[in-house]
């Protein structure tokens, strides 16, 4: 089963971390058609606003910059074809536009990082591998990681372990070269069997794995569904925290179309001095244009601090 098979608005991604390089120009983020740039590193795909912008590739990387985003994400840009990953690269990095982490290895179906096996850690070393040659092609240098499946025939402290000593495994080929795994918790709800949940839970794996390119991204609609105290577990673990995904709940939609009170958290993000990219892994909760109008508007709404 493929990661975000269920988003059927165009969302095709999946931020910088805070410290980390990114490919912006030395002139900064492109001035906004509407001469007012996002406070923070909001990071639409480049399908997102498909309607307004038309489908050329080039024309929907520009009318996100000429919105005021200053950041871009695509979670498929690894399968993409190389010219089309050249073309997000330059423009992102003419634009000043600063790329969100793609998706390197979310694999539902698979036991992988949860085994003590040969085949599945050079199957993981094989990606990480994969990661390098995307990362050399975008000079995007976050990859995202969902770590697999759990296995209910083995003792939940052995998987811990397991996933521990593959992600160190990994750290060998990704550290060296810059590159920074993110861990993605995600609800057992929409993804039931799955070993990564909860904030918590990855906070521990990254402070035992205790490397620099081992880090979480926290999507705020997934632990809205599995745990809430969201500014809490923020603040809880921020220390490993590189990349944040965006999505309203219930309906996984746009700020300010559910319960999740995006303007305190944005505010609170900023005034935190978080630098890095929220990528906006949403649908609409309106159809078409008038949809897309309303995404960028919950943006501009939320964005008021």
């Amino acid at each position: 089963m493929n990661r975000r098979d269920f988003l059927t608005t165009g969302v095709l991604s999946a931020a910088a971390l805070p410290f980390a390089s990114s490919p912006a120009s030395a002139q900064g983020p492109a001035a906004s058609a509407t001469g007012v740039r996002f406070k923070l590193k909001y990071a639409p795909s480049p399908a997102q606003f498909k309607g307004l912008a038309g489908p050329d590739l080039g024309a929907q990387i520009r009318f996100i910059a000429d919105q005021g985003f200053t950041a871009l994400f695509d979670n498929g840009i690894m399968n993409r074809p190389v010219e089309q990953q050249d073309l997000i690269a330059r423009e992102a990095q003419r634009l000043g536009l600063t790329l969100g982490p793609f998706v390197l290895y979310a694999d539902f179906s698979k036991k992988s990082f949860v085994l003590r096996d040969k085949d599945a850690r050079e199957m993981l070393l094989q990606k990480m591998r994969q990661g390098l040659e995307t990362m050399a092609r975008t000079g995007c240098r976050q990859a995202l990681v969902v770590p697999g499946r759990l296995d209910e025939s083995l003792a939940w402290d052995y998987q811990t372990t397991n996933v521990v000593e593959n992600l160190r495994a990994c750290m060998e080929v990704c550290e060296p070269a810059g590159l920074v795994l993110v861990l993605e918790p995600l609800n057992p709800k929409n993804h039931p069997g799955l070993f990564l949940t909860r904030i918590p839970q990855a906070y521990q794996i990254c402070k035992a794995v205790d490397s620099p390119s081992c880090k979480i991204v926290n999507d705020l609609y997934h632990q809205q569904v599995t745990e809430g105290n969201l500014i809490p577990n923020i603040d809880a673990a921020w220390d490993q925290i590189a990349a944040f995904h965006l999505g309203d709940n219930p309906g996984r939609t746009e700020p300010t179309t559910g319960e999740i009170n995006y303007r305190n958290i944005f505010e609170w993000i900023r005034n935190k001095g978080y630098q890095g990219v929220l990528c906006m892994e949403h649908g609409q909760k309106k159809p078409g244009i008038e949809g897309e109008r309303a995404v960028i508007d919950a943006y501009r709404a939320c964005d008021r601090f």
